[in-house]
């Protein structure tokens, strides 16, 4: 708990910081953008140019910690494969989503040469948003809760605030409401106000789940090759399910689709509560 704080503190921090130059950027005129945009970007900004000073300090600023142990070769394969894995896992999702017509075809298909370009993105980005995430919080935060509290602590703060992030997001201000020092602070608030919104708990805990999903293959690979990957292709279906398809909320079941994204909910929570539970036993088999 004590190192999750350090690293929740080190966010918050950024976020503060964030919150007080989105005003004076904004009225000076230079940057033309939304201002919870440029609040969420600035925190962003912020996070990756003082990651490396913050790491050095908690002694996490190695490549075993980060969770590179692994050789090159090694790493790399494991990260294509484990993207390929990643892929199936969350097309298998999808069809399912599809066959309870939770969600449905595009009405309006989009032309194929459109979805190439759709889907190069959406690879490059998966595997960014992998390589970043997993050495934020598979490899330096679970590294150094694994180090004082254990692999339980590691497992379930890692993936608690894992999951927490990604609905700490600077709210879009009223329509007509005047941007200035008020205005900031309203959206600072709105980071936390809307995490606690009860929409939001299904791709909470599905969110959770995967963390502790990827803190296992951690635990048991010894490094993060196998979760960049998983990661990345997690990204990349979710990203083209978006293209291709849309949402039916007049279905029945269509509460098991989360509101986050469309695909990570309830549905998703009990698929990955499944795989994580097969993957412990059968890696626990495959040790001993």
């Amino acid at each position: 708990m004590r190192v999750t704080a350090v690293f929740f503190a080190y966010l918050f921090l950024c976020l503060v910081l964030a919150a007080l130059l989105t005003y004076p950027l904004l009225a000076s005129g230079w940057i033309q953008v939304e201002p919870h945009r440029l609040m969420g970007r600035l925190a962003q900004i912020f996070i990756l140019l003082g990651l490396w000073p913050f790491l050095r300090v908690l002694q996490l600023a190695d490549r075993r910690s980060l969770g590179y142990a692994a050789l090159g070769p090694r790493l790399r394969r494991a990260v294509g494969l484990g993207w390929l894995l990643g892929v199936v896992i969350l097309t298998l999702l999808a069809l399912a989503l599809l066959g309870l017509e939770i969600r449905v075809p595009d009405a309006r298909p989009r032309p194929w040469s459109e979805l190439a370009g759709k889907a190069l993105l959406a690879l490059v980005g998966g595997l960014l948003i992998g390589v970043l995430e997993e050495t934020f919080f598979r490899g330096a935060l679970y590294s150094g809760i694994r180090r004082r509290e254990g692999m339980a602590s590691a497992l379930i703060w890692s993936s608690l605030l894992y999951a927490v992030l990604h609905f700490m997001k600077p709210g879009a201000l009223p329509t007509g409401a005047a941007f200035d020092w008020s205005g900031s602070l309203w959206m600072f608030q709105h980071v936390f106000i809307d995490l606690f919104q009860w929409k939001n708990l299904d791709s909470m805990i599905a969110l959770f789940l995967a963390g502790v999903l990827l803190g296992l293959v951690r635990e048991r690979t010894g490094h993060i090759g196998w979760c960049i990957g998983l990661h990345a292709g997690w990204v990349f279906v979710i990203q083209m399910t978006r293209r291709v398809t849309d949402g039916n909320e007049s279905a029945s079941l269509a509460f098991l689709a989360g509101e986050y994204d469309g695909t990570i909910g309830w549905l998703a929570a009990v698929w990955i509560a499944i795989l994580a539970a097969v993957y412990w036993y059968w890696s626990a088999r495959r040790l001993r």
